[in-house]
């Protein structure tokens, strides 16, 4: 092939280019702009039509193949005038005989995009449907131009459109070598996506839990300043099979760029809310929570939330799973907090939040399917632990009272409340509440004991700075993720002034604990089902 017509010695000059796309977007002007280079065009069904009918001469690749489209179109560019083209070496002379006995002309270009499988999922259409928006001649010829990039240019993403035309202008017609590799990773990496969506999907249709092979893909959102700590480089990608509203794909309304711990916390702290149907208010730092509240009135539950521990709450993530209103807005830019989210925002809201402009304010749209079915990805040294996400709380005939007295109903309430929070708690977790609140949250620690000495005492340090005569502990209830394996826990509790207690059970020493909640007039229930959290 001469070169004597482009600059860089490393372009191939582009003469016939296949376009074949479901996503439309550009298209008709970059096809104008590939013939003002003298390149001839082969289009397919929907795509030529469209073209066509814009005034650009194109030619049907059935013309180009002599052979029809059958099967629906399920067959149409799956022919050896379409992959000799594409595949053929023009260095090779094997290759070069090959064309010419099988009248095979060379196809220098493919811009392709695929069916719109994800989106057909994400629409709720059946199962056929489904099956029937799985492409499979649009990945075969993306390989094929990608795996021959050494002489073909293969163009996946509209977003390419306007570099692949610089190139072609500065060359006289022709691609280099450095923007055809690049073009061709996009390629690999798009159907390396694709494929792994269409087997995500598959096995969403089965009974197997854990499948011999499993794949994740994902899209680049954006590029974080740095990830946990300045020297680790971070970005965020969005789950390319996963539409499911929270931190990742959230709306930012104002505010600073995110940063890695940024989304880490904001995506504990909206996961935290969205358990409960009543308004609801966390507040979340280093992916913990330091106060939770439910009410009826979202700025009240608001003001519980922060009445907790307002030391850590400072520089917090706050977390609504209702919409974000002037009054709230008016409360929260009173202290330092780095993040809002909620599922929207009114306009009055978003003028007061601008008052305090360094606030990342996020919206989602709408609240997660708390139940919904969920994979969860742990990265270990040479491996993946894969586990389904813990989104089952129990079932309340299931909870069983294994004291001589019976909670109350406000007490169970709180109860119920203070063990869906400690859910979210990192182990081992205490969880203090009272009239739908959080008290005092023990995390982390690694002796059971240890939390709840600290979720008391924080609830002490809460009521000194509050001036209260007494911490909120004081007839509150205290929920555990895990059972008491002593009973030293529950009597630090007691000596909190809880009244009532929530756990697993479980323990060796079950009679030992259900023993000192009775010698203190303790209802305590079991629910059978531990909540770890790493």
């Amino acid at each position: 092939m001469s070169q004597d017509t482009i600059n860089d010695p490393s372009a191939v000059k582009i003469t016939r280019a296949l376009i074949s796309v479901s996503n439309k977007d550009g298209i008709e002007s970059f096809a104008r702009n590939l013939q003002k280079h003298g390149i001839e065009i082969l289009s397919t069904g929907g795509t030529a039509k469209m073209l066509r009918d814009a005034g650009i001469s194109v030619t049907d690749v059935s013309e180009h193949t002599q052979s029809p489209e059958i099967m629906e179109g399920r067959v149409k560019t799956l022919h050896p005038k379409i992959h000799g083209g594409i595949l053929a070496k023009r260095d090779n002379s094997a290759h070069i005989k090959a064309m010419e006995d099988n009248d095979i002309q060379p196809i220098d270009m493919v811009i392709i995009n695929l069916y719109p499988f994800v989106e057909t999922v994400h629409s709720g259409a059946d199962f056929s449907e489904c099956i029937e928006n799985i492409d499979i001649g649009g990945p075969a010829m993306i390989r094929a131009a990608a795996k021959n990039h050494d002489f073909v240019t293969i163009i996946t993403d509209p977003e390419d459109y306007e570099r692949v035309l610089e190139d072609l202008d500065k060359n006289n017609g022709g691609i280099t070598k450095g923007l055809r590799r690049t073009l061709a990773f996009t390629a690999f990496s798009l159907t390396a996506t694709y494929d792994s969506s269409v087997a995500g999907w598959f096995a969403s249709q089965t009974e197997e839990e854990s499948p011999r092979r499993i794949s994740f893909s994902g899209t680049l959102k954006q590029k974080l300043r740095y990830g946990e700590n300045p020297h680790q480089n971070a970005a965020l990608y969005l789950v390319d099979d996963s539409l499911r509203p929270g931190a990742a794909r959230a709306t930012q309304i104002q505010g600073k760029e995110l940063s890695y711990n940024n989304l880490n916390d904001t995506d504990a702290a909206f996961e935290l809310v969205s358990e409960f149907e009543e308004p609801t208010v966390a507040i979340i730092k280093h992916a913990n929570p330091c106060g939770v509240a439910t009410d009826t009135n979202v700025l009240n539950a608001y003001n519980k939330a922060l009445m907790c521990d307002q030391t850590s709450a400072f520089g917090g993530i706050i977390a609504l799973n209702k919409t974000l209103t002037a009054d709230i807005a008016s409360a929260i830019i009173k202290r330092f907090v780095e993040v809002i989210i909620a599922p929207s925002i009114d306009a009055e809201a978003i003028e007061i939040l601008k008052k305090k402009s360094k606030i990342r304010v996020l919206t989602t749209g709408e609240m997660p399917q708390t139940a919904q079915k969920r994979r969860m990805v742990v990265c270990i040294a040479g491996g993946l632990l894969v586990q389904n996400r813990d989104t089952v709380l129990f079932d309340k005939e299931s909870l069983v009272t294994v004291t001589d007295r019976e909670p109350t109903k406000k007490e169970m309430d709180d109860l119920l409340f203070a063990f869906c929070v400690s859910k979210h708690v990192k182990s081992n977790a205490i969880v203090y509440a009272k009239d739908g609140a959080t008290v005092g949250i023990g995390a982390g620690q690694m002796s059971r004991i240890d939390s709840s000495r600290i979720a008391a005492w924080k609830a002490e340090e809460a009521a000194k700075n509050a001036g209260w005569d007494q911490p909120l502990t004081t007839g509150s209830v205290v929920a555990s993720d895990a059972f008491f394996p002593f009973a030293d826990g529950l009597i630090a509790a007691a000596d909190a002034g809880v009244t009532a207690i929530i756990q697993p059970g479980g323990s060796i020493r079950d009679q030992e604990v259900i023993d000192a909640a009775n010698e203190r007039g303790l209802a305590m229930v079991f629910t059978g089902m531990r909540h770890f959290k790493h």
